[in-house]
């Protein structure tokens, strides 16, 4: 599952990148928003600490108004919640992922993600993403784990497909949608074999439109950024590390490591 991201470069390049305009309210700055490593689950000071976001925001291209990047909630609250409750429903959903992910098998089927599904998808730019690897090694009676950090070949952005919802006080949230585990995936993200839906460049258009119909909306996830389009390698274990600052620009450089036995090049 896709539970922690990377946006690196300045908000410039990505307003350009997307052909829209970052639209941020008064208590932020770029900089709140520019992170090496972003931890889904990690609340974010904003301000210098004046504001306090209880799941990290990050900026997302919305269906209903993409000229636009907004700044929203990570973690999909969903629309029959109070977003003044939404400390307790991430506590009390942690199991299932806090609403980080949505899968996109259900996105027609489910009460919580139904409602968006044709009227409030959007992007979400990220320059990469991390998942864990399960190396075959155990390290203290536990199995090794390694991060690897994964985006997009030959483009600074890597477009993760999304949705997002507003709770009952109108609080707005999003979540990542994710589908099986496509081969490259499969290998390294070995324990929950998940992948997020990686959107072709030329496919934006068509999931922001709202003239997208159900089949349209399913083709694009089914035909989404293949493997050989994605880069991925072994980086830091600091990304995991609630010690270790991991907001630091080589947090997805490259790091060898002998208990890992698999080609995933």
């Amino acid at each position: 599952m896709c539970y922690s991201t990377q946006q690196g470069k300045p908000i410039s390049e990505l307003e350009k990148a997307m052909n829209a305009i970052a639209k941020l309210p008064e208590y932020l700055d770029d900089d709140d928003l520019q992170k090496y490593h972003i931890n889904g689950f990690g609340k974010q000071l904003l301000k210098g600490g004046k504001w306090q976001s209880i799941h990290p925001l990050m900026l997302v291209q919305p269906q209903e108004n993409p000229k636009y990047l907004t700044p929203l909630m990570w973690g999909l609250i969903p629309h029959w919640e109070s977003g003044e409750n939404a400390n307790d429903y991430y506590k009390n959903s942690l199991k299932w992922g806090s609403g980080l992910n949505a899968q996109s098998e259900k996105l027609f089927s489910s009460n919580m993600y139904m409602k968006s599904a044709m009227t409030k998808r959007c992007v979400i730019p990220v320059t990469g993403f991390f998942e864990p690897h399960t190396t075959d090694v155990k390290a203290k009676g536990r199995p090794f784990k390694v991060p690897f950090f994964f985006h997009a070949k030959d483009t600074d952005f890597t477009l993760l497909a999304g949705i997002y919802a507003f709770a009952s006080n109108g609080t707005a949230t999003f979540s990542i949608l994710t589908k099986s585990a496509t081969p490259l995936f499969e290998k390294i993200h070995n324990t929950k074999k998940r992948r997020p839906v990686i959107l072709h460049k030329e496919d934006v258009d068509g999931w922001l439109n709202s003239s997208s119909t159900r089949e349209d909306i399913e083709a694009i996830i089914a035909n989404d950024l293949p493997d050989e389009s994605i880069k991925a390698y072994p980086v830091s274990k600091d990304v995991y590390s609630p010690k270790a600052e991991s907001n630091r620009p080589d947090i997805s450089d490259r790091v060898e490591y002998d208990e890992i036995s698999i080609k995933w090049e």
